[in-house]
């Protein structure tokens, strides 16, 4: 009898769980940046506009999935 080679099961990276987030269409979203401290130096729009989720796109995304699974 032939021995079966066992598949290594690959573990989820714990640091892109806590910065990524899939949407339910398949989508990678990520954080605005510059969003933590110093806001009083930001116009309040700029401070709206980052508090919003981006999407990531093309071979970044691809990766940032492959790294959840």
């Amino acid at each position: 009898m032939k021995k079966k080679n066992k598949v290594i099961k690959l573990k989820r990276r714990t640091s892109v769980t806590k910065r990524f987030k899939i949407t339910a269409g398949g989508k990678v979203m990520r954080r605005g940046a510059q969003n933590r401290h110093l806001k009083a130096n930001r116009s309040k729009r700029n401070t709206r506009r980052s508090n919003v989720p981006k999407s990531i796109k093309n071979y970044m995304a691809i990766k940032i999935k492959k790294m959840l699974a």
